[in-house]
């Protein structure tokens, strides 16, 4: 059947043209090629491995987070006091946890070196804290756990 046999109805229903750009591309091959000359200049301005050197600092500073998790509790207290001694002064006790009252984004060299150590940074109650090995993600999580557990500070423990 022609287009010229067709009805006007049928016409009109008929899926519209792809309109096409210059020397034929769609306007979907238009934009992939804006996207890829862009990611082409972003490479050319970083080093040919950096990508590559990102990633491998990433995954060891990360096995050294999770491999800190299971250290007890004064190791951490320990290693704390050695790498920031500041923050050894508001390091709290809560069971076995460590945990410390210490902005998220103030030091960002300071987080860094925490998040190295084995802390991680709890939303809800705006806390570094570190597990200190007696973790349980699936357990049920008390209301206060300075209630439950006690708490101290590291700073006023007399060393044995």
């Amino acid at each position: 059947m022609h287009a010229g046999n067709k009805t006007d109805l049928v016409q009109k229903m008929s899926p519209p043209v792809v309109k096409q750009a210059a020397y034929g591309e769609t306007r979907a091959a238009i934009i992939k090629k804006k996207l890829m000359k862009n990611k082409f200049k972003s490479e050319a301005a970083a080093p040919a491995n950096a990508d590559q050197l990102s990633s491998n600092r990433t995954e060891r500073v990360s096995v050294k987070h999770n491999a800190n998790r299971e250290l007890p509790t004064q190791t951490v207290l320990d290693m704390l006091k050695r790498e920031l001694p500041s923050q050894y002064e508001l390091a709290e006790i809560v069971g076995k946890w460590v945990w410390l009252d210490f902005p998220q984004a103030t030091h960002r060299a300071a987080a860094n070196t925490l998040y190295r150590l084995g802390f991680h940074w709890n939303q809800r109650r705006c806390v570094w804290q570190h597990p200190c090995g007696a973790f349980a993600p699936y357990a049920p999580h008390p209301g206060e756990p300075r209630a439950k557990y006690g708490s101290e500070f590291a700073a006023r423990i007399q060393p044995a």
